[in-house]
């Protein structure tokens, strides 16, 4: 039961390890993180061990059962097995420098006939060749460890040519493949880390861009709402407190409009502020769909009742799909708004909208107020910006400044062109 329900537990197509195995890979991981941080500790326990092994196998006579010469002199063979082990300590760091001294003691070793088995400790050196070097430096190092063999071999006379050097040459081979193999292991490894820790920045980056777009975004709208509807409330503000001594009617109009407004806005803006909040708990957020051409209306009459009067003319058949519309309706809200902030009063405005084949579509809107006071980076730098933002998603152009002289006033021309085909 215990195997089924680890079976089901587990991905498909993923196979889940073993805890043997997940405990021998954090042993390993262990391992290698203390050794990196001590690196000294390892080595010195690891010559150690050899140079121990070395010394037992001179002060116990067991280099008599195969040596060529029993009248080695003592002092002799403990320069022999120190010389072939202590150099193990530096096999990481300078391997070729390691082998080289090594060598030397090998091919006395060889001449004298003592034939110490610690020279096989070089075959640990040519592992660390193989795993370390340019793999060109195995050609020399296969060379240097065979040199003392050919040496026993040609001086002594004992066993076959064959026999002696490839056994060695063997040795050899076995000793550079563990090498090679794990170097491609850990290459695998580090590319796969590389690889992951270059994915871990993109995510971050990407995560950032997104954010950043969506500030963006969220400051646009919030522009486009706020904005709008304040400077309708000013307009009809201010012409409540004129109208209030003369006409106390057109006042009450004026506050209620200047109600309306507010409430329309507070519940855009509350509704924008509901979709960005990020808690489980609370209801969802009533999602309204954006405005499209069909509220063109209603925003023509809003500024109109705040005293900005507004004069409109449509060419073609609006089929522009809402992405388009929506960009079509802010950049018109976005005029309204600058021409009710700073065209003063007595100024009127005119929308001329075409709509072409395949969503292409020119709007212009011009007013008679003054251009005197308006740049292209007036007011909070998100207005003019936010449009062309949204005219650049669908490779459109805006174009915003003053009419040429002789005539007064500002225009705005959006061009969406048609839509590419899919």
């Amino acid at each position: 039961m215990d195997l089924v329900a680890n079976d089901q537990a587990a991905p498909t197509g993923e196979r889940p390890a073993e805890p043997l195995t997940r405990y021998v890979q954090r042993v390993h991981q262990r391992v290698r993180a203390f050794d990196r941080r001590h690196p000294l500790l390892w080595d010195a326990h690891f010559t150690g061990f050899w140079v121990t092994a070395a010394l037992i196998d001179y002060a116990g006579g067991g280099w008599r059962t195969i040596t060529h010469n029993p009248d080695t002199p003592g002092l002799l063979l403990l320069t022999l097995s120190l010389g072939l082990s202590v150099p193990l300590l530096w096999r990481r760091t300078h391997p070729a420098a390691v082998l080289l001294t090594m060598a030397s003691f090998a091919v006395v070793n060889a001449w004298t006939g003592a034939a110490l088995q610690a020279a096989l400790l070089q075959l640990v050196v040519i592992y660390y060749i193989a795993l370390r070097l340019p793999l060109r430096n195995l050609w020399w190092a296969t060379a240097l460890f065979l040199t003392p063999v050919v040496i026993s071999t040609a001086r002594y006379g004992e066993g076959d040519w064959n026999q002696q050097i490839g056994g060695q040459l063997s040795s050899v081979v076995v000793a550079a493949l563990i090498g090679i193999t794990v170097r491609t292991r850990q290459g695998y490894t580090e590319a796969l880390e590389d690889r992951a820790r270059r994915l871990e920045i993109e995510r971050d980056q990407q995560a950032r861009i997104a954010a950043a777009a969506e500030r963006a975004r969220i400051a646009r709208e919030m522009h486009d709402i706020i904005g709008h509807n304040l400077s309708v409330i000013t307009g009809l503000a201010d012409g409540g407190r004129y109208a209030a001594a003369r006409s106390p009617e057109r006042a009450a109009q004026a506050l209620d409009a200047i109600g309306t407004t507010s409430r329309q806005a507070l519940g855009e803006l509350r509704r924008l502020l509901d979709v960005l909040r990020d808690d489980e708990t609370s209801p969802p957020a009533e999602r309204t769909p954006q405005p499209t051409l069909t509220d063109l209306d209603q925003l023509i009459n809003g500024v109109r009742t705040a005293g900005l009067p507004v004069h409109s003319t449509v060419e073609g058949r609006a089929t522009l799909p809402p992405g388009r519309q929506l960009t079509v309706y802010r950049v018109i809200q976005e005029a309204l708004t600058n021409t009710l902030k700073h065209a003063g009063p007595n100024a009127t405005c005119e929308i001329a909208l075409s709509y072409g084949d395949k969503g292409a579509v020119r709007v212009t809107i011009t007013d008679t107020g003054s251009a005197g006071t308006r740049t292209p980076t007036a007011s909070d730098g998100r207005g003019l910006p936010g449009m062309r933002e949204r005219t650049a998603l669908y490779g459109g152009t805006l174009e915003a400044g003053p009419r040429p002289h002789p005539e007064q006033g500002w225009r705005v021309h959006l061009h969406l062109p048609e839509e590419p085909p899919q």
